[in-house]
C-alpha cells in the first residue's frame, strides 16, 4: 500500500505539533530582568527557535533578542544591561521562515507619538493578513512576518487618550488567539483573547511583585505564588495603583485549546485548576478502558508519552518500563550524515532498551501521530530490539485537521489520519495494532463530560473562530539579518 512519501532528507527530528512560544512579565521587582530569564527558562519548551527579554528603566527600553535557547541567548552581561523593575520576555517556537529574520524576535519595541512600549504574544490572528494589507495602505512599514506586529502598528496609530484605551481598540480588531503580555512606560499588561484558546496565569513575587506566565511552572521557578488564571477576555493592568482588570471585549465560549493537556504543557503545570501530569494519567487510564490489549510491557515514547503510559500501565496493571531511552543533547542544529546511514535522526534521539523489549509483547504509548513517519521508524525501532508484538496506543483522537490559532501543522493532505483509516495507518506504521482515544474519554480525563470549553478542531473540524478559506501570501521585503 502507497501512503505517504518517507522525507529522510528533511524530516524534523521530532514529528509533534509545536506551540510558537510563551510569555512572561514581572512588574515591580528589583531584579525584573533576572526573573524573566528564568520564567523564560521554565518555559523553553514552548519555544526553541529564539528568546527575548525587553525593560525598561526611566522612560529608556532596553532590549536583548536572537536566536537560539535562553541559555545561549543570555548572558551575564546581557541581563546586567536590562535594567529597571518591570520586564517582558518571550520564546519562540516559528513557523515556515520565522526564524530565519531578525525581525522576527519578540518582544517587540517601538517608539510612538505617545511613548515607547513593549509587546509579546503567543498564538495567531486568522485575520492578520487583512490587517496588515489595510495597514499598509494607511502607510505602516512592516520590518517582520508576525501578527504581533500588527497588533503594535493598531495601537500605535489609535487616537484614544491612553495606552490601555488604545490597545483595547487595537485588540477588539482581531480575531484568532493570542495571550498577551505588554509593557509601556508605567504599567505591564496581560490579556487573554475572548475564547481564551492560549493559557496565561497571574502571580506574586517579592514583597510586592507581580508576575504574568503562560504557565504555573514558571512561577515555581522564581518561587513566586500562584494567583489565579486570567480569564478569557480578560485584561490585566500593574500598575503603581495595583492590578486592575477588564473585560473590554464582548462575551463568547471559553475554548482552551485542548492539546494543553495532551502535549503542549508543561506537566508540572496547572491549568485553570487541572494539573497537567494528573490529568495526562487519567488520558492514559482513559485510552487502556477504550483500547486494551494483552501486553507484557507498557513503554512510553519520551518524554511526552511518559505520564499517559504510567496511567495506561496501572489501569491495565501491565508493567510500565523505558524500553526506549531519550538522548536530551541533541539540539536542533545536529546535522546527519550522508546518505551512508539511513534513519539517523530518530536514531540519535531515541535508542531502545534491549533488555527491556527482547521477547516482549509491548505496547508503545505517544501523544499523537501527525505525519506518521517518525511512529513508524520508531515501531520499527523497537521490533528490531527484539519485541515480539508492537501495539501503539495514541492519546489523543485521530488528527484529522490543522491549526490556524497558533500551533505549527502540517497542511491537511500531510496529516496521516487525515487521508488514511486506522488500519491503513496500522499498516503503515507496521504496528501490530493501533487505536486512538475518543473524544469522550478525553474529556472524561480532563473532568469535562463534553467539549464544552475547549478548542478540539485539529480532531473534530469544529472551528470555534472562522478564519479565510484561502488566505493570500504576504509579499514581503525583509531586512538582512544582521
Amino acid at each position: 500500500m502507497e501512503l505517504l512519501l518517507e522525507r529522510d532528507d528533511d524530516e524534523p527530528l521530532d514529528d509533534h505539533f509545536q506551540d510558537e512560544c510563551g510569555v512572561f512579565g514581572i512588574y515591580d521587582h528589583p531584579e525584573a530582568a533576572k526573573l524573566v530569564y528564568l520564567g523564560l527558562y521554565a518555559l523553553q519548551h514552548r519555544g526553541q527557535e529564539s528568546a527575548g527579554i525587553v525593560s525598561v528603566e526611566e522612560r529608556i527600553f532596553m532590549s536583548h533578542r536572537d536566536r537560539g535557547l535562553v541559555a545561549d541567548v543570555f548572558h551575564r552581561p546581557d541581563l546586567d544591561r536590562l535594567k529597571g523593575d518591570m520586564s517582558i520576555g518571550h520564546v519562540r517556537y516559528s513557523t515556515a521562515g520565522g526564524s530565519i529574520n531578525s525581525n522576527n524576535r519578540q518582544p517587540i519595541v517601538v517608539d510612538t507619538a505617545q511613548g515607547g512600549m513593549a509587546m509579546a504574544h503567543n498564538g495567531n490572528l486568522v485575520n492578520a493578513v487583512t490587517l496588515r494589507r489595510q495597514l499598509e495602505r494607511r502607510g505602516s512599514i512592516f520590518q517582520s512576518t508576525m501578527d504581533t506586529e500588527v497588533i503594535v502598528h493598531l495601537t500605535a496609530i489609535s487616537q484614544r487618550s491612553n495606552f490601555i484605551e488604545r490597545l483595547i481598540e487595537a485588540l477588539h480588531q482581531l480575531q484568532g488567539a493570542y495571550a498577551l503580555v505588554a509593557m509601556n512606560e508605567r504599567t505591564v499588561i496581560g490579556v487573554r483573547d475572548p475564547a481564551g484558546f492560549r493559557p496565561l496565569v497571574l502571580g506574586r513575587v517579592g514583597e510586592k511583585g507581580y508576575v504574568l506566565s503562560s504557565e504555573t511552572c514558571a512561577l515555581n521557578l522564581i518561587e513566586a505564588e500562584f494567583v489565579r488564571d486570567i480569564q478569557p477576555g480578560e485584561m490585566v493592568v500593574i500598575g503603581p495603583e495595583g492590578v486592575s482588570s477588564f473585560y473590554p471585549f464582548p462575551k463568547r465560549g471559553k475554548h482552551l485549546c485542548i492539546f494543553e493537556y495532551i502535549y503542549f504543557a508543561r506537566p508540572d503545570s496547572t491549568i485553570d485548576g487541572i494539573n497537567v501530569y494528573e490529568a495526562r494519567k487519567r488520558i492514559g487510564a482513559a485510552l487502556f478502558k477504550d483500547h486494551p490489549v494483552e501486553a507484557d510491557v507498557v513503554v512510553p515514547v519520551p518524554d511526552s508519552g511518559v505520564p499517559a503510559a504510567l496511567g495506561f500501565a496501572q489501569a491495565a496493571d501491565i508493567p510500565f518500563e523505558l524500553g526506549i531511552i531519550r538522548n536530551h543533547y541533541v539540539g536542533r542544529t545536529f546535522i546527519e550524515p550522508q546518505q551512508s546511514i539511513r534513519h539517523f535522526g530518530v536514531k540519535i534521539k531515541l535508542n531502545p532498551n534491549r533488555a527491556i523489549l527482547a521477547g516482549k509483547r509491548v505496547v508503545l504509548v505517544d501523544d499523537s501521530i501527525v505525519r506518521g513517519t517518525t511512529s513508524r521508524k520508531i515501531v520499527q525501532m523497537v521490533r528490531a530490539a527484539g519485541a515480539a508484538e508492537v501495539h501503539v496506543r495514541i492519546s489523543s483522537p485521530p488528527t484529522t485537521h490543522p491549526c490556524f490559532y497558533g500551533i505549527d501543522t502540517p497542511t491537511r493532505n500531510e496529516l496521516l489520519a487525515a487521508n488514511h483509516t486506522v488500519e491503513q495507518m496500522r499498516e503503515y506504521i507496521t504496528a501490530d495494532s493501533l487505536a486512538f482515544l475518543t473524544l469522550p474519554g478525553l474529556y472524561h480525563a480532563v473532568n469535562s463530560a463534553t467539549a464544552n470549553g475547549y478548542c478540539d478542531a485539529c480532531f473534530s473540524g469544529d472551528y470555534p473562530v472562522a478564519f479565510p478559506q484561502h488566505p493570500e501570501p504576504v509579499q514581503l521585503t525583509l531586512l538582512k539579518e544582521t
